[in-house]
């Protein structure tokens, strides 16, 4: 997520020395080019929500929660449920946030989050179909940052899985047009779990899960989420550098090993 503060000379000085670690094999927090923060990830945190999840990765805090409601189905798609993902970044969290309507980061972050679930397949929409043409179930997914350390997307993506798969619905069934909501408590109809990994380039160098101090001296970001089969369903880059293909293919393959432990990670706090 980009900042547009105007930097300090000390502000610049600690930039040049995040770079000049990065060119020398080394991070400001001792970690590898392809280690995460530590990743703490909590669900079922709120009450009145469907589902929940809280996720610490290292300062950076972001909590999402889910809501299942009645609806009308999309004209072109009349026998699926509704996917609504959306972001809201508490002025609390950084001095960079501000109040007032979604920013253009805002709406990338929900998108980008959106598109993982959405092309994974991640919900079986099919099964939230009430009653063909006229209603279905629509499930929202809200996502919260609460604090900004960097990598937003990677964070919100795992809180939104993480929501997800906690969720809960009654179960139901239609009898002469009406919808009788049974006293059974049912999963969300769940068939895949995206994961998101962003990559950074900073000068020639590029890292995974970058913290706030290496995104504000990033050349580019590239984010990659894959399916529990290994497929990319989606990619995102952000920033104005470029990527190499080699530095592409090597970012894709590095996604897929990381993805798979944090899925991992995620399904294991299931109870």
């Amino acid at each position: 997520m980009s900042t547009t503060r105007q930097l300090s000379p000390v502000a610049k000085l600690e930039q040049k020395t995040v770079v000049d670690l990065i060119l020398k094999g080394k991070r400001i927090d001792d970690r590898g080019a392809n280690d995460y923060r530590p990743t703490t990830i909590t669900l079922g945190i709120i009450d009145k929500a469907n589902g929940s999840a809280q996720v610490h990765l290292g300062k950076t805090k972001v909590v999402a929660g889910v809501k299942v409601e009645k609806g009308t189905p999309f004209p072109d798609t009349p026998d699926d449920g509704i996917l609504t993902v959306n972001s809201e970044f508490v002025p609390l969290a950084s001095p960079t946030f501000e109040s007032g309507p979604p920013d253009e980061n805002s709406i990338e972050l929900a998108r980008v989050v959106d598109r993982g679930i959405r092309e994974s397949k991640a919900i079986d929409l099919k099964k939230l179909c009430i009653e063909s043409g006229k209603k279905v179930f629509m499930v929202f997914v809200d996502i919260y940052v609460l604090d900004h350390d960097g990598n937003l997307i990677d964070a919100a993506a795992m809180a939104a899985l993480g929501a997800l798969v906690n969720a809960k619905m009654h179960d139901f069934d239609v009898k002469n047009g009406e919808l009788r909501l049974k006293d059974a408590i049912i999963p969300l109809p769940l068939q895949n779990y995206p994961v998101s990994i962003t990559t950074t380039k900073i000068d020639s160098t590029t890292v995974i899960d970058p913290c706030l101090e290496e995104e504000q001296v990033m050349a580019c970001r590239l984010t990659v989420t894959t399916d529990k089969d290994d497929n990319v369903c989606a990619m995102q880059k952000g920033g104005l550098g470029v990527f190499t293909p080699d530095e592409i293919k090597q970012i894709v393959s590095t996604s897929i090993g990381k993805a798979r432990d944090i899925r991992a990670k995620i399904l294991a706090s299931v109870k």
